[in-house]
C-alpha cells in the first residue's frame, strides 16, 4: 500500500498556540532569531497575546534551546536586531 503524502510536512506540525496557529518550529525560529522570553515571541508572532495558555509552554521551549543571543540580553545588548531591521 502506497503512503500518502504529507505536502509541507503538515502532519509534523505540534502547535504552541491554537489560537493564532503557531507551531513549535515557529517559536523555535523566532528563538533562533534572537528571541529570548515570552514577550519578545508575541512581539515576533502574537503567540501567547490572546488567551495566554500557551506562555508556559513558549517558556519551556525558550529554556531548552541554546540560543547564543540570549548572552546578549543579559549583557544589555540588543539582541532583535534581526526583528528590528525587519520592522
Amino acid at each position: 500500500m502506497a503512503r500518502p503524502s504529507n505536502p509541507g510536512g503538515r502532519w509534523n506540525r505540534v502547535y504552541v498556540c491554537s489560537c493564532f496557529g503557531i507551531t513549535e518550529q515557529q517559536v523555535k525560529k523566532h528563538a533562533e532569531d534572537g528571541a529570548c522570553t515570552p514577550r519578545q515571541v508575541a512581539s515576533a508572532c502574537k503567540a501567547g497575546t490572546d488567551c495566554g495558555s500557551c506562555v508556559r509552554r513558549i517558556q519551556a521551549l525558550l529554556r531548552r534551546g541554546e540560543y547564543p543571543r540570549r548572552e546578549l540580553a543579559e549583557q544589555g545588548q540588543p539582541a532583535l536586531a534581526a526583528l528590528d531591521e525587519a520592522a
